[in-house]
């Protein structure tokens, strides 16, 4: 049986993820209309998967038994100053996620839930694949620099992301 504790956590964790994964889709919308294809769809894809991260967890309640909760998900903002930025806000976005599942996992030692504090082990993986890449995206922008041609070029770095990642996914399925 899981906690109370362990519930409340968890249904805590399902609004961060929703909130990440509609965040992302603002920053999709706001990329399609500054003309940032690639961004746009990297974007897409990221709100996609983080809906997928929040049903997970949805899930895992269900199957033990526990009350999983729709939450209410406040509005993310929808402008962004540059793509420099909203790149920069998404690194601090996966970060807080990272420390939040942290929580968790200090949360399911402490209540000595062997069975949530293994399933908490695939995030832990997950976040640390998400902080690289966001860290891989931040590292290129900064090399392609703030020239008249770099959001070009930046989209174009950014839609070779998406395809590889896309690629690496359906090979592993």
């Amino acid at each position: 049986m899981i906690a109370k504790k362990m519930i409340s956590a968890l249904n805590q964790q399902i609004a961060l993820e929703g909130y990440a994964s509609y965040l992302y889709l603002s920053m999709s919308s706001w990329c399609d209309r500054e003309g940032l294809e690639g961004c746009k769809k990297f974007m897409r894809r990221q709100s996609e998967e983080e809906r997928a991260h929040m049903l997970r967890i949805f899930d895992y309640l269900s199957e033990m038994d526990a009350h999983a909760l729709t939450p209410a998900i406040a509005q993310p903002p929808h402008e962004f100053e540059s793509v420099q930025q909203m790149f920069a806000q998404v690194y601090a976005h996966e970060q807080k996620v990272t420390a939040s599942i942290h929580d968790l996992i200090t949360t399911a030692y402490e209540e000595k839930d062997h069975s949530t504090l293994n399933f908490l082990q695939w995030y832990v993986e997950e976040q640390r694949e998400e902080e690289a890449l966001m860290r891989t995206i931040l590292d290129k922008i900064r090399l392609i620099g703030n020239g008249p041609q770099s959001l070009y070029y930046i989209d174009k770095e950014i839609e070779k992301i998406n395809t590889q990642q896309m690629q690496a996914e359906s090979e592993a399925a």
